[in-house]
């Protein structure tokens, strides 16, 4: 089949148009975009002191529970529920008058024995009576002496007073009924001032003080008086100031945590036995820390990553080991930085993956105090005004 020759010049047009234009769309297409911009920031260093936290409850020192120690019938209270008192107080009062007959009748017992052993020194010398009867009539003396301290002592306990400094709870038996000897309980008394801080530490914890202790940076709790503050559920800031008291003698095996207990004081009486408090214990003191800001942290599973950028401007992953994280959203990198790297701090999403070029935009950080950890001698100052 032929062509005409004005079909074959359309062709021929139809094709040299078509390469034009894919010429043209070649030379019009975009450019790569410019790498992202992010964020980058030299580590900072700073002379850090690390406390660690800890969550426990406060314990009564001294937790009594207050029995009667004679038998009878109760026919006084002399405190008000829930009251402070002082160790002697009076608190209660048993029917002393069956204790008061018993004293007179032991007395008399005990005068009549005085008498029968003065006579029978007399009637010794002149060896009236023989010395097996002098010893025996100065036994009855001995034991009607011992009767007596025992009447005398039984006659006492009818008063029942508080045995420890402390709050008094409300009263478990009402005037009128009989409480058994050393049966009945009274009433429970605890100690509010000072006052313990009991919690838990991990194997963890226990490792690394004992460790640091070894290496003269930081005395272990068994045999220094090392400082805890601690706040309340419904403060800001870590007011009250204590010192570590105590740290257990094992591991519990079911847990895999020690025990410990710091000694808190309580002048204000604000902490009451049974709450909760968030602690701040003081770990390693005095050393140089790198720091980077939370956010350039990233998690890769179990472990912890910040991409660093190199001298080619492209980023790349460096795994670090971190520490405490600081009120000022700083945190701790105790390894896998030298403190010299460009790390990045902001645009963290725009990194699609290692090696990635980037534009980075140098910052600075500055080192901003805490304020939540209250000192020593800022605390009663501080201290807000339901508390004073």
């Amino acid at each position: 089949m032929r062509l005409s020759f004005s079909a074959f010049v359309f062709l021929i047009t139809l094709a040299t148009t078509a390469c034009t234009d894919t010429t043209q769309n070649a030379d019009a297409a975009p450019s790569p975009p410019p790498p992202p911009e992010v964020d980058v920031a030299t580590p900072l260093k700073h002379t850090l002191t690390d406390w660690d936290e800890f969550t426990g409850r406060f314990e009564a020192i001294n937790d009594v529970q207050l029995r009667a120690r004679v038998t009878g019938y109760l026919v006084e209270k002399r405190f008000k529920d829930g009251q402070m008192v002082k160790k002697g107080d009076v608190l209660y009062v048993i029917d002393p008058r069956p204790f008061s007959y018993e004293l007179q009748r032991i007395k008399a017992q005990y005068q009549l024995a005085q008498k029968e052993w003065e006579r029978a020194q007399n009637l010794r010398e002149s060896r009236a009576i023989s010395q097996e009867e002098a010893d025996r009539r100065f036994q009855e003396l001995q034991i009607a002496k011992s009767s007596l301290d025992n009447a005398r002592l039984q006659m006492a306990f009818t008063e029942v007073t508080s045995p420890i400094d402390g709050k008094v709870s409300d009263s478990y038996v009402d005037v009128g009924n009989m409480v058994e000897e050393n049966e009945t309980v009274l009433t429970r008394i605890v100690s509010t001032n000072p006052i313990h801080f009991r919690f838990e530490g991990s194997q963890t914890d226990l490792l690394k003080y004992l460790r640091l202790d070894r290496a003269g940076q930081r005395p272990s709790s068994d045999t220094a008086p090392n400082p805890i503050y601690i706040k309340l559920l419904d403060e800001d800031k870590f007011y009250h100031q204590g010192e570590m008291h105590f740290v257990d003698n094992a591991v519990d095996n079911s847990t895999g945590t020690i025990q410990a207990t710091a000694t808190v004081n309580n002048d204000n009486g604000i902490i009451y036995p049974g709450l909760f408090g968030r602690a701040r214990l003081l770990g390693r003191a005095n050393y140089e820390a790198i720091l980077v800001p939370e956010k350039a942290i990233n998690t890769d599973q179990d472990k912890k990553f910040v991409y660093v950028v190199d001298s080619n401007d492209t980023v790349q992953r460096q795994y670090v080991q971190v520490g405490n994280l600081l009120d000022n959203d700083l945190i701790v990198v105790s390894q896998g930085l030298s403190g010299n790297e460009r790390v990045v701090i902001n645009g963290i999403q725009r990194i699609r993956q290692a090696a990635q070029p980037v534009t980075p935009n140098p910052v600075e950080l500055a080192w901003q105090e805490p304020d939540t950890l209250v000192q020593a001698d800022d605390a009663a100052a501080e201290q807000r005004p339901e508390q004073e």
